[in-house]
C-alpha cells in the first residue's frame, strides 16, 4: 500500500514538472530524499525526564525512534558541557516520510492558530526547505493532557531539487501551503 502523496507524485506530480522546466528525463524531476525532524530541549541538561517525554512525543509524531543528539562544543554561557543530551531528531526516508509530509501538510499545518500558510523564502539555496513549528500539540497523534510543556520543532525537507525555484514549485504541486 503506498501512501496518497506518493501516488500524487508519481502520477501528477512529475509529469506537471517535466512540462514545466521541460526536463529530457524523469530522473531531472525533483524528487524527496528524507525529512529530518529535530526537537531541542535546552532544560534537559537540569532535568533528564524533560528528554524523555520529549523523545516520547518526537516517536508518537513520526512513528520512528528518534536519536538522542548530543553538544558538538561546551559552551560556557550556556552551562552547557561537551556531550551533554541537548535534544532529539528523526530522519524519515521512504513510506514513513511520504505519510508523515501528508500529516504534517493536510492534518497538523492547517490547526495552527491563524494559519495563514508557510513562509515560502525559507529555502536554502539547494532546494531544501526548513520549517519551524511553536508547539507539538498541532500533531493530532499528541493527546494535550499528556503533554508536560509545549515545545518547538524543526522539519526540514530536503529534495533533490538543484534550485530554490524548482524546489518551491515542486513542493507547491505537493500540497504544501505557501503564503501568498
Amino acid at each position: 500500500m503506498t501512501s496518497r502523496l506518493k501516488e500524487k507524485y508519481e502520477n501528477q506530480i512529475i509529469p506537471a514538472l517535466m512540462e514545466k522546466f521541460q526536463y529530457g528525463n524523469v530522473m531531472e524531476v525533483p524528487k524527496l530524499e528524507k525529512v529530518i525532524i529535530n526537537m531541542g530541549i535546552g532544560e534537559a541538561r537540569e532535568n533528564p525526564k524533560v528528554l524523555e517525554s520529549a523523545v516520547k512525543e518526537l516517536e508518537i509524531i513520526s512513528g520512528q525512534k528518534p536519536v538522542i543528539t548530543k553538544a558538538k562544543k561546551s559552551i560556557a554561557n550556556f552551562k552547557l558541557r561537551e556531550g551533554m543530551n541537548v535534544g532529539a531528531k528523526v530522519t524519515l526516508r521512504g513510506e514513513k516520510m511520504y505519510d508523515f509530509l501528508d500529516k504534517l501538510m493536510n492534518t497538523a499545518l492547517p490547526r495552527v492558530r491563524d494559519f495563514r500558510g508557510v513562509s515560502p523564502t525559507s529555502f536554502d539555496g539547494r532546494g531544501n526547505y526548513a520549517l519551524g513549528i511553536k508547539e507539538q500539540l498541532i500533531f493530532p497523534e499528541i493527546e494535550y493532557d499528556m503533554v508536560d510543556s509545549i515545545r518547538g520543532l524543526d522539519v526540514v525537507i530536503v529534495t533533490t531539487a538543484n534550485t530554490d525555484e524548482e524546489a518551491r514549485v515542486f513542493l507547491q504541486e505537493m500540497g504544501m501551503p505557501f503564503r501568498k
